[in-house]
């Protein structure tokens, strides 16, 4: 749902009613209402024959509701059946006491007048029905740990409990369903047992609550989301800040003053506390913020102000500061966590009547005095869950070089324990470990870059988290995938082939392309990149094999030097030396010619040759269909019955060779949600699908949306095309040209510590011997995008998308 929507819909809802000088509710003839049913929309019909105060009552309701239903696209209707015969409504002894909600013809629910009655009655009542299948209703903890398992690795959940349907809070949960369903999994529950499930141990107080639980980071199924309540009534605007603070970072970490410090928390009148970190026990403060933030979540944005930064002027007597909604920040000397307790207890439920229970009180502040490092790394790995890492190597200055140089394969994670991307990614990380912890010659290893900047520094990694290979007498290869489990696995299963396989009879090529050879990594890549050559003689050998150790991971490529490679590329109008692909026994072959025996175009060419014609977009794939800068021929479709006409118009198009310039692709919505967020973002709006649109992001960010009027025929499509590169297409939307900056600069913990402690640090930085270095960070890598290749190790400046 756009923002607008949701603004329009909070200004209406919070009783400041909007303003319209005629009715919203529709009175109906017996033809009009025929129209209606085979329009297939959504409506909520009231059939009457007389008025009585009790309907007059239910009537004015009635009408006022249409203005609400209307935002969701559903009309509201009544039917005079004194006036108009309308067969099987008209009639029956409980006419005037039933309501109905159709789409089309088919009837959804009935619903008597005593239940909808009030507009707050109508409107939860109507949605609860329109999202049946997309709100779980759950009665015990069983069934919501169902949900929970359902949920975890994909998306969040919020979970509410209404005592008593159709009252205003099971209205604002309704509508807060309506508007973020596609993004978070809602939970209905009316029923006791789970309230005990989450906590409430007094069930006399009988009042609407809402928890969202954070599922999308879990990934073992027997551990339990973690949850965070809301404190404050349900209503829609509590529920749209509370829904927004559980997206806002944990804590913040900043280099300014309190007072310069721009954050979610400001713009949704929520109070922030500020703790001042110093560079000798910078480790124990952000363990010591990410507890108390832990324990404030939804209430109190908390944020770490480093006192190395030369723009913080607070004297150092004060440790802390405090910001309320609308007023200045306060500063105090924190000396224990109890005086923070008392603090906001005075200040935020007397000021601002954020009723809490005592007991919740003070479960939520634990006693947290100074701690030293064993105290301060439990706390923080028990904030959420227990992290099991017996599967993990963790490496350190004195094992990193014996570990990475044994006679093995090791994949070793560069991380920090207090950035939050590093240790949501660390759940895939322990889940793959578990995965592969029978392979042998493996090991998964990780490196603490907080507890060990020298090894990280040393290496160049300036972005985390971040996945190196280390091989036996080879240069590390870094890991460009996508940091999910099933990416990550896959690629260090294959890249445990040793590339390229030496074939030497045309019996192996064969065996090679069919795909008996290597058989077992079937389920991993179908895909085979054979590279034919006639002599050992031809330079394209030495650069074809340094091209294939630069793709372990990504393909399986063969290397065949023979007299008979020309009979393999025989009316294939390709003359040697080529490349050969396979994508299976069934699937005719492809071939391509190198015209350069440059390592860079090798790769180049076998990742374009390996990569769909045609690709389905999804998260997963994304950044690297992007990496190629080509303007988007972007099709979005759904489940309508255009869809697979479509799809083979494009096809059709694209076997043309028509298409040279343009990277057809496409997205269904209901595969892959996220793409009506983008269809909004391009266009501001979702066209009716299939909706057929070309982004030049790479060369100014301009959409253009194919005529919805013009059948989406190859033909047409060309026409259009052409008319956009002749600048007679307007621009339906334009995509700004933005840039992501790092939050904070790189820089060294241990140096930093040094400078304002001299030798704090040395015996965490033990002599390393010198030489040459692993690897390096690309400057135009992430974490979620593949570089095509990289030269000789080099130092990089930061990365802006660095979390550093």
């Amino acid at each position: 749902m756009c923002i607008v929507y949701l603004v329009a819909l909070i200004f209406c809802i919070t009783k400041v009613r909007c303003s319209s000088n005629t009715s919203k509710l529709i009175e109906d003839s017996s033809q009009s209402f025929t129209e209606r049913m085979k329009t297939g929309k959504t409506s909520f019909i009231y059939f009457g024959n007389h008025v009585n105060p009790t309907i007059k009552l239910f009537l004015d309701q009635l009408e006022m509701s249409a203005d609400a239903l209307e935002d969701y696209g559903i009309s509201v209707v009544k039917v005079n059946c004194s006036k108009e015969t309308i067969a099987k409504y008209c009639t029956g002894e409980k006419l005037i006491t039933k309501t109905y909600l159709l789409r089309g013809s088919e009837v959804l629910r009935s619903f008597d007048i005593d239940t909808v009655f009030d507009v707050s009655a109508i409107v939860s009542h109507v949605l609860f029905t329109v999202l049946y299948n997309e709100v779980r209703y759950v009665h015990t903890p069983a069934e919501l740990l169902q949900v929970e398992n359902a949920a975890k690795q994909m998306r969040d959940v919020v979970v509410g409990h209404i005592p008593v349907l159709g009252l205003p809070e099971h209205r604002a949960l309704m509508e807060a369903a309506f508007v973020y369903g596609t993004k978070y999994q809602f939970v209905q529950t009316t029923g006791g047992p789970l309230l005990k499930h989450m906590g409430v141990d007094d069930l006399s107080v009988s009042k609407a609550r809402l928890w969202f639980l954070h599922c999308k980071d879990m990934s073992r199924q027997m551990d339990q989301c973690p949850f965070t309540p809301m404190r404050k009534p349900l209503d829609t605007i509590n529920i749209h800040t509370f829904l927004q603070l559980m997206e806002a970072r944990l804590v913040t970490e900043a280099n300014v003053d309190p007072s310069e410090v721009d954050m979610v928390h400001n713009h949704l009148n929520v109070p922030v506390l500020y703790l001042f970190s110093h560079p000798q026990t910078k480790r124990l403060d952000r363990a010591t913020a990410q507890t108390l933030a832990l324990q404030l979540r939804g209430e109190v944005g908390v944020v770490l102000i480093h006192r190395d930064s030369t723009d913080v002027k607070t004297p150092l007597q004060y440790n802390a500061a405090y910001r309320l909604p609308q007023e200045d920040v306060k500063y105090f000397t924190l000396n224990s966590a109890e005086e923070v307790m008392k603090l906001f207890k005075e200040e935020l439920l007397q000021d601002y009547k954020m009723v809490e229970d005592e007991e919740e009180n003070e479960e939520h502040w634990s006693d947290l005095e100074i701690l030293d490092d064993e105290v301060s790394e439990s706390v923080y790995r028990d904030r959420d869950l227990m992290l099991d890492l017996e599967s993990i190597t963790e490496l350190t200055s004195d094992n990193f070089q014996s570990e990475v140089t044994q006679n093995k394969i090791t994949v070793v994670l560069f991380y920090f324990k207090w950035d939050a991307v590093c240790m949501a990614f660390m759940q895939t990380y322990i889940q793959v470990a578990d995965a592969l912890e029978g392979v042998s010659g493996l090991v998964l290893a990780a490196v603490d870059c907080g507890e060990w900047t020298n090894i990280c520094s040393d290496r160049d990694v300036t972005s985390f988290p971040f996945i190196m290979i280390y091989r036996p007498m080879e240069a590390p290869q870094p890991y460009r995938g996508m940091l999910g489990t099933e990416s990550l696995q896959r690629f260090i299963l294959l890249s445990q082939i040793s590339g390229p396989v030496r074939l030497s009879s045309s019996a192996d090529v064969l065996s090679f392309l069919e795909g008996d050879l290597y058989s077992k990594h079937a389920d991993l890549s179908s895909i085979r990149v054979l590279g034919l050559f006639t002599s050992t003689l031809d330079t394209g050998v030495t650069s074809f094999k340094e091209a294939a150790k630069l793709l372990r991971g990504e393909a399986i490529l063969g290397l065949f030097v023979h007299r008979e490679a020309e009979k393999w590329v025989e009316g294939l109008s390709v003359n040697l030396p080529a490349v050969l692909l396979s994508r299976g026994s069934e699937v005719s072959r492809e071939a391509y010619y190198l015209p350069s025996f440059s390592v860079n175009d090798l790769v180049s060419l076998v990742q374009r040759a390996v990569s769909d014609p045609f690709p389905e977009l999804t998260v997963e794939n994304l950044p690297w269909y992007l990496e190629l800068e080509k303007p988007l021929l972007l099709l979005f479709v759904g489940k309508e019955y255009s869809t697979e006409t479509s799809l083979t118009e494009m096809k059709h198009l694209l076997s043309s060779g028509q298409l040279p310039s343009f990277l057809p692709c496409w997205i269904h919505l209901g595969r892959t949600p996220v793409g009506r967020s983008v269809l909004e973002k391009y266009l501001g709006f979702v066209p009716p699908l299939p909706a057929l649109v070309m982004s030049q992001l790479s060369t100014g960010g301009e959409v253009f949306l194919f005529p919805r009027e013009r059948p989406l025929k190859a033909k047409n499509i060309l026409q259009w095309l052409q008319s956009v590169e002749n600048r007679d297409e307007h621009p339906a939307g334009v995509i700004p040209d933005t840039k992501w900056s790092p939050p904070v600069p790189v820089y060294d913990f241990l140096a930093t510590m040094d400078q304002e402690a001299p030798g704090y640090a040395s015996q965490r930085d033990p002599k390393m011997k010198t030489g040459a270095k692993e690897g390096h960070r690309d400057q135009d890598m992430t974490p979620n995008q593949r570089q095509t290749t990289h030269s000789s190790p080099k130092p990089q400046a930061p990365h802006e998308h660095s979390e550093l």
